[in-house]
């Protein structure tokens, strides 16, 4: 049987690593100018729309902001 990562609709794993979250949820230059035009800079705005983004690119769909692990939200917000 497929991991859950593989299937359809893949979802986060229960536990990231380190290497994963450099890879995938740091936000380049460019995607942080990005959200900052599109939110205005509202600090909590720039924040869940940098989540939604990286998520995105790391799921292949738009996830719900609380299935989003705490790790990846530390790692984005960096």
């Amino acid at each position: 049987m497929a991991s859950v990562e593989r299937t359809a609709y893949p979802r986060f794993k229960r536990l990231i690593s380190a290497r994963e979250l450099v890879e995938f949820f740091t936000p380049t230059e460019a995607e942080t100018e990005w959200v900052r035009e599109r939110t205005r800079h509202r600090p909590g705005r720039v924040l869940a729309l940098l989540v939604l983004l990286k998520s995105c690119a790391r799921l292949g769909y738009f996830s719900d902001l609380g299935r989003v692990p705490l790790a990846a939200l530390c790692q984005v917000e960096r």
